[in-house]
């Protein structure tokens, strides 16, 4: 009977675990079906420009700072903002259109999506996109979820919404407590290096990461852009690339069993 027990506990199991790999299939990478249809931003056009990504703002100061950096350096970027933070500070994403930049959705919060349920996410991703376009005037057209971490519901609201699923190539860990610009400035010059066009990702803002983070990452971004300045490549958004080419991307999977950002 006994035996009996286990052997019913070891089925439940595997139908959970079964249920919940369905559930978080995106999240898995080099899953072909699904990895096809979200794309890292790379366009098909210049295989050396960068194509500039900040996620969580928008934030009273991390923005404001980057915002200021980018003019002075004539580069543009795609801001990925959450919904809540839109609400917080409006008037900072409506300076981000006012200067040429793209503002994409981020979420509504900043949960990972495999805690959200299917109905939620789909509800959340929209009122999201309803958020920006109400404070920009301009519809979102790319989303990028919490820590990179897609699930099937959320594939099935972006397509509902008309959002492109959009991961990334090179990335910073610019939110790590432990992160300065020079070790941002490496993390992302080995990411530029190894695929290209590169998109790459950033964080203007420190509410979702460690507090202060946004400093490094402003004074990282400043190194960034005098280096790619130098060595002549343009800085975009991912809207000024042309069409994206759909294809696995180098990002937006599980590291040492944890949703990387």
């Amino acid at each position: 009977m006994r035996f009996l027990s286990v052997q019913r506990h070891w089925q439940v199991g595997t139908l959970l675990a079964s249920a919940g790999a369905l559930y978080a299939l995106p999240a898995a990478a080099g899953i072909p079906v699904v990895t096809r249809r979200i794309t890292s931003g790379q366009p098909a056009g210049d295989a050396t420009a960068i194509r500039l990504t900040f996620d969580d703002g928008p934030h009273p100061d991390g923005t404001a700072a980057v915002l200021d950096l980018l003019g002075e350096f004539g580069a543009s970027a795609t801001f990925f903002v959450v919904a809540e933070q839109v609400i917080r500070y409006p008037d900072l994403c409506r300076c981000m259109v006012a200067a040429g930049h793209e503002v994409a959705l981020h979420g509504w919060d900043h949960r990972c999506l495999l805690r959200v349920g299917p109905a939620a996410t789909v509800r959340q991703i929209a009122r999201g996109a309803e958020v920006v376009a109400d404070v920009t005037g301009q519809r979102p057209t790319r989303y990028r979820p919490p820590y990179g971490v897609f699930s099937l519901p959320a594939m099935v609201a972006c397509r509902r919404v008309g959002l492109t699923p959009t991961w990334w190539t090179a990335w910073g860990r610019d939110w790590s407590r432990h992160a300065t610009a020079r070790s941002v400035l490496a993390l992302v010059g080995r990411g530029v290096a190894a695929r290209s066009p590169a998109t790459v990702l950033l964080h203007d803002s420190d509410c979702y990461g460690t507090p202060g983070s946004w400093r490094t990452t402003v004074a990282a971004t400043r190194l960034l852009l005098r280096e790619w300045a130098d060595a002549g490549r343009a800085v975009t958004a991912l809207r000024d690339a042309g069409p994206p080419r759909l294809e696995p991307a180098a990002a937006g999977r599980l590291a040492n069993g944890l949703p990387i950002r």
